[in-house]
């Protein structure tokens, strides 16, 4: 049975909080399928727009972060159609970033890695990011990724070795 008046309001208003809570993680997510920061902004706020538009559809008691998730991916890829058919031709070059040198040793492992995980399939991208870094379990990254838990550890093994190689040259033996 819906709920309804007051109380309809208050688990509405609450689901929105957890919502808001879960931005910084969101916008982490949305800057894994791009590089270029407004088009991760522009992704997150999509995300949100269609997640308060539909939050009547949120089971309570399942994973809000997976539920948010799983929007933020089927966004992308619905807009990365879209941009495939358009063909909106050459990045101008007014929009590409000056490049300067990391201040810090960190700075520059996290630009490798970032440029190691731009190489991998968008699969095996999507997999490390959601099971190594932001710590899902194999079946909320199912969940997410609509396939096999079995799918998640074969994508997330190769996505693993995948990423040695393009951070170290050589693959595990």
């Amino acid at each position: 049975m819906p709920a309804t008046g007051v109380h309809a309001l208050h688990k509405s208003h609450h689901i929105e909080e957890q919502v808001v809570d879960l931005i910084p993680a969101l916008r982490a997510f949305a800057r894994t399928f791009t590089s270029v920061p407004f088009e991760a902004d522009d992704l997150l706020q999509e995300t949100l727009f269609r997640a308060l538009r539909s939050i009547d559809q949120f089971e309570p008691g399942t994973s809000l972060k997976s539920w948010l998730f799983t929007i933020m991916r089927n966004t992308f890829r619905t807009q990365y159609k879209i941009r495939t058919r358009e063909s909106p031709g050459n990045t101008n070059c007014a929009e590409l970033p000056i490049p300067m040198a990391p201040p810090q040793e960190w700075s520059v492992l996290n630009g490798e890695l970032r440029d190691a995980l731009a190489l991998l399939t968008p699969e095996h991208r999507e997999v490390i990011v959601l099971v190594a870094g932001f710590g899902m379990s194999y079946k909320e990254a199912a969940d997410i990724c609509d396939c096999a838990i079995g799918t998640i550890k074969s994508r997330l093994s190769r996505a693993r070795e995948e990423l040695i190689v393009q951070m170290h040259g050589n693959p595990l033996n």
